[in-house]
């Protein structure tokens, strides 16, 4: 068994970056509700507390299961996570005049073992209303900012601290070497958290559960699916069947590319063309959320019936990663769900099998470090991410076969454009987007009224956050340029320069 560092989750949109920082480290981590009646064990070598848009002085604040930890292993608490240490101890936390949100500049005023190897000025991003007036018993500052005495705090015995700032976002300046100082010198923690050991361990994992019995996969040519049916594959052999479906939404040649591809690596594949049943399911539907439930639907109808073609199948694998789940339902704190995703629930009760799935805890980045120890090919395990439902969320109201093979025509231009001129390993994630109104254009001497296409783009490092990317402007001149000269029916071409909050990377 790892090292591991236990995460408390109060809600803060920061929680899974904590995650991938600790792992970023070699050592493993998990993220459970704040409440989570965990025992200590010789495994857990640390606990951190995380932030939360609540107040410490709120009623029905989140109130950290942390009693049995005390003098045990060390405490970090982060924000919210640092003012609850300092209250459930008897120190003074107070709603501030001056609230900090941003960069701060951080003074240390004494050097303790979280802050062994760091400037005494460091740039760091707070964000938070409440402040720390005075601390504990047995408690002392160990840094302030500008406007605020107590930034972060230690006991005598430096295994309990609070930091007031987060530093675990890209804006803070030497966060990453704080936190290894807290899970490596302070938690002493060993770094085997590899994807080598991963592979290992998980493959083991599957041979003792599923023994001889046969286990159904679903993929899709991306590397979630596919790093899956390989992990299984390395358990199981032959005992894997996995199916690829057709939907109809899928980017132009993919189909018959995946199949190729998946040959060569010498999966069980059964491949199937449900097109037609798709088309026909989701003619005139414009909401997003009902397009997701039909395509979900849809999928398990086929799947089920293929399912029950194959004698003798007891295992249902998804290839479900940490933030499908997160997004999908409030595991972690009071997340908001944002919408429904088609992988992660449904077929195991529909098809009264067992469910394994070997990623369930993993980020993209990780997935993507297994998918090379296992020789993945790059062209999987360097693709971008692509919904489940496919194009059928890229084309915004009613979807029909003309719209669907403009949009293939559109995107398979600009996804192999990217590749042409290096940018296409630089973004996160890309795609192409058909919107349900027309425009006014012109086209020799004559008037068009065709399609507008918007051109997505962002980078990100597990899509739980995102920014739009930066594309030079010949690109994107370039690539307007071609689209509207080679795809009939779009007319012009516009690129959506929104970041994830507020918005999302897909539009539906």
């Amino acid at each position: 068994m790892h090292d591991c560092i236990i995460i408390f989750d109060a809600g803060s949109q920061y929680t899974q970056l904590i995650a991938r920082k600790i792992r970023e480290l070699n050592v493993y981590c998990e993220i459970v509700p704040y409440d989570k009646n965990i025992l200590p064990n010789n495994n857990i070598k640390g606990i951190i507390l995380s932030g939360s848009p609540y107040s410490v002085n709120e009623s029905n604040s989140p109130k950290f299961n942390i009693e049995k930890f005390i003098n045990i292993v060390p405490i970090l608490g982060i924000c919210y996570g640092a003012q609850f240490i300092a209250k459930k101890f008897g120190g003074v936390v107070k709603s501030s005049n001056s609230r900090e949100y941003g960069r701060s500049n951080l003074h240390i005023t004494k050097k303790t073992p979280i802050f062994e190897n760091i400037p005494e000025n460091n740039a760091v991003w707070m964000s938070h209303s409440d402040t720390i007036l005075t601390l504990p018993q047995n408690f002392y500052k160990i840094a302030s900012t500008d406007t605020i005495e107590i930034a972060a705090y230690s006991n005598k015995n430096n295994d309990i601290i609070g930091l007031q700032f987060h530093p675990e976002v890209y804006h803070t300046q030497n966060g990453h070497k704080i936190l290894k100082n807290f899970v490596i010198k302070i938690c002493k923690c060993k770094r085997t958290w590899t994807p080598k050991n991963y592979i290992e361990e998980k493959v083991n994992e599957i041979k003792n559960i599923v023994k001889n019995e046969k286990v159904i996969l679903a993929i899709s040519g991306g590397v979630d699916s596919s790093v899956a049916a390989l992990l299984l594959k390395k358990a199981i052999n032959d005992n894997l069947v996995c199916v690829f479906v057709n939907t109809g939404f899928l980017r132009k040649n993919e189909f018959n590319n995946v199949i190729d591809t998946y040959k060569q690596l010498n999966l069980n594949l059964i491949p199937v063309d449900a097109s037609d049943i798709f088309y026909r399911n989701i003619k005139g539907i414009s909401e997003p959320e009902e397009k997701r439930k039909i395509i979900g639907k849809t999928f398990i109808e086929v799947f089920e019936n293929i399912a029950k073609s194959i004698k003798d199948i007891k295992w249902l694998a998804q290839g479900t990663i940490y933030p499908d789940v997160i997004e999908s339902i409030s595991v972690h704190g009071p997340s908001a769900r944002i919408k429904s995703h088609h992988n992660v629930g449904g077929l195991p009760e529909k098809l009264n099998l067992k469910i394994i799935e070997p990623l369930k805890f993993l980020f993209k980045d990780e997935v993507r470090k297994l998918a090379k120890e296992l020789n993945l090919p790059e062209e999987i395990y360097k693709r971008h991410p692509f919904p489940g439902p496919g194009l059928a969320i890229r084309i915004i109201g009613a979807i029909t076969p003309e719209k669907i093979k403009i949009l293939q025509e559109a995107d398979h231009i600009y996804i192999e454009s990217l590749k042409k001129w290096g940018l296409y390993d630089k973004i996160w994630q890309a795609g192409a987007i058909l919107l349900p109104i027309k425009s006014v254009g012109v086209m020799g001497d004559e008037r068009t009224y065709e399609y507008v296409l918007s051109l997505r783009a962002v980078t990100s490092t597990d899509g739980m956050t995102a920014d739009w990317a930066r594309l030079p402007y010949d690109f994107l001149s370039y690539v307007s340029t071609k689209i509207i000269n080679e795809v009939k029916g779009i007319n012009r071409v516009v690129f959506d320069i929104s970041s994830k909050p507020p918005a999302t990377i897909e539009w539906e």
